[in-house]
């Protein structure tokens, strides 16, 4: 799921160089959400370990 963030970051950024704004916001969106997602479900992840 990070990598997947990391795709959409490296393609908002090559979009936005070259002047597709629309695709740039979009994939720029969607990395985001895909990283808070991460880090959510890592924390998460963190905490389930520690119980056991």
């Amino acid at each position: 799921m990070l990598g997947n963030a990391v795709l959409f970051f490296i393609i908002a950024i090559i979009a936005g160089v070259v002047g597709f704004s629309g695709i740039a916001g979009a994939a720029s969106t969607i990395a985001q959400i895909l990283f808070v997602l991460f880090l959510i479900l890592c924390i998460v992840s963190f905490l389930t370990d520690r119980r056991r």
